[in-house]
């Protein structure tokens, strides 16, 4: 563990002390660490706020569902969430706020714990919720699929004196009103290959209050009041992230933060697919059989240009397919990918099989260019670029994205050679990294993962497409540049006396048969047929079976 998770765990054994007793002393902005159970309700009380405090924000955060409410409980007042946070408006000379929490499983569960405090400039989040239970609600919803997750948020409300009425959120649409509002939502990633508690517990307090969550998080984009207030996002399986929306006042200049939430995008509870084990057998031993031929082909692809050819062949067609079978029918996913390896297959000794028979090398680096163009353009989307809300609209997106790749092609049309080392070595070794992103999360997989989800959802252009860049991520983009590199020095040394492509068979074939026809003076000239050559060894095979006959005369004596 690191210092920080030492220093946890102390602040959680001393928590500890006030769970056993049921009650939770805290501070104004401070969080505290506390084992929820079942049976127990922990009371959380904040004593003398000060006059000047208009509103508090009571959350609280953790891996399991928790049960939160005030102290007269009511389906408007109360609700469940991992996480959860409650608006207190506070009345005239009251400086006591007091909250009851537990967990909603009979296990104990860790969770830590902050009451944020506003005045009477700042806007209320959630201060205008015509959609949620609560009557203000300062929390995030989401909801996540394995191809995006979706937040939604109520809109804010103008901050006001206690005691006063709240503003109208519909009496106008002017400077005066609501509308005038901002909205920045942020974005937050956990530490990669990380699902334990006491990370969340540590990184969900940099996204809890407006200057840490300014100074920690990542602004995606800004909404106005006449903006909906749901945004989505790419869904990263088995990776934490945290979002969270600071609802700004441009007139007075004040912001507040929503309750953060966080994902992992999957499901702690799932005996099978779970967050521990995200990636299926199918899918480990289709990567990794694509891997190995990848690496050989990455150092050998020139040299063996048949094998390049069957490789290429299978990727060109294994992906399209996919995407053929997987928007037609609504078979299994174990059954998309055995069907997706025997079309692969198939395509890639067509291939090998087409250059045999026509001899046509532009055909064939045509479609290795495409190949190395659909990977190099989607290295480009892979960038902020990708996130322009220019490319939103499919039209866009898509004409950009094919003119980038059939760039690739157009470019090296004068020098094949040049083309096939590089997209051997560039596309075998990314098979490579596929394959290691089946047991490690990175984020490189990314590159065509979210291409192939374009293609296959209609919706997901809505989608940001931001993923974290961390230590690991950097370890196997080394990894990817060396091999693809190497792959690429290793073949252009030893191509380089060698001529650019070897001789197409069939059209040595016929001529080394025309020159035997015509050449008395070749031995080869004087070879019977094939046919004749056959039943000559058949007899050879019959003779070798047959019983030797005794030597002697056999007739009789004549007279």
């Amino acid at each position: 563990y690191s210092t920080e998770c030492y220093l946890l765990l102390i602040a959680l054994a001393v928590s500890s002390f006030f769970c056993n007793a049921g009650l939770l002393e805290l501070s104004l902005g401070k969080f505290r660490n506390v084992l929820l159970n079942q049976t127990n309700p922990v009371e959380a009380v904040i004593r003398n706020i000060a006059s000047n405090v208009t509103v508090v924000i009571f959350q609280v955060h953790a891996q399991q569902s928790i049960f939160l409410s005030p102290s007269n409980p009511s389906v408007n007042n109360s609700g469940t969430g991992v996480d959860k946070g409650l608006v207190s408006i506070l009345r005239p000379q009251q400086s006591v706020c007091t909250w009851y929490l537990r967990s909603r499983d009979a296990s104990q569960v860790l969770s830590t714990a902050i009451s944020i405090p506003y005045m009477e400039k700042d806007p209320i989040p959630g201060g205008c919720n015509l959609e949620f239970d609560l009557e203000v609600d300062p929390n995030i919803y989401l909801d996540y699929t394995l191809v995006d997750i979706h937040i939604k948020f109520a809109p804010a409300n103008l901050g006001y004196t206690r005691g006063a009425n709240p503003p109208s959120c519909d009496s106008g649409t002017g400077q005066n009103s609501r509308w005038r509002l901002r909205y920045d939502v942020y974005q937050y990633f956990l530490p990669e290959n990380d699902l334990s508690e006491m990370v969340l517990m540590s990184h969900i307090r940099k996204m809890s209050e407006v200057q840490s969550i300014k100074a920690n998080g990542i602004k995606m984009l800004t909404l106005t009041t006449d903006d909906k207030t749901n945004v989505y996002f790419s869904s990263l399986p088995g990776q934490g992230v945290i979002y969270n929306v600071i609802v700004w006042d441009p007139l007075w200049n004040t912001s507040a933060a929503y309750v953060p939430v966080h994902t992992y995008a999957c499901s702690f509870a799932d005996l099978v697919d779970n967050c521990s084990s995200l990636s299926k057998l199918s899918t480990k031993v289709f990567f990794t059989a694509l891997a190995v031929l990848g690496l050989f082909t990455c150092f050998f692809g020139h040299r063996f240009w048949k094998t390049d050819l069957f490789f290429m062949g299978f990727i060109f067609t294994a992906f399209f397919f996919f995407v053929f079978i997987t928007r037609v029918t609504g078979l299994g996913y174990d059954v998309h990918l055995t069907l997706t390896a025997v079309a692969g297959i198939i395509g890639g000794l067509f291939l090998v099989a087409s250059w045999w028979r026509s001899g046509s090398v532009l055909l064939c680096m045509f479609i290795i260019g495409l190949v190395l163009g659909f990977l190099f353009s989607s290295m480009v989307f892979f960038t902020p670029l990708g996130d322009y809300r220019v490319f939103r609209d499919d039209v866009v997106f898509w004409v950009t994205f094919s003119s980038v790749a059939l760039m690739i092609p157009v470019l090296f049309i004068g020098c094949p050679r040049i083309l096939n080392i590089l997209a051997s070595a560039m596309v075998g070794s990314y098979t490579v990294i596929l394959a290691i992103a089946c047991y490690v999360y990175t984020s490189l997989a990314y590159i065509t993962l979210d291409l192939l989800r374009r293609v296959l959802n209609d919706y997901f252009s809505r989608a940001y497409t931001n993923v974290p860049f961390q230590t690991n991520d950097f370890i196997i983009l080394s990894v990817w540049t060396m091999l693809a590199l190497s792959g690429v020095t290793v073949q252009l040394r030893r191509e380089r006396s060698e001529v650019p492509f070897p001789p197409h068979p069939y059209v040595t074939w016929k001529r080394e048969r025309e020159r035997r026809s015509t050449n008395v003076l070749d031995p080869s000239h004087h070879i019977p047929p094939l046919r004749e050559r056959i039943h000559n060894k058949l007899l050879h095979i019959k003779e070798f079976f047959q019983k030797e006959q005794p030597a002697g005369e056999r007739t009789p004596l004549l007279l």
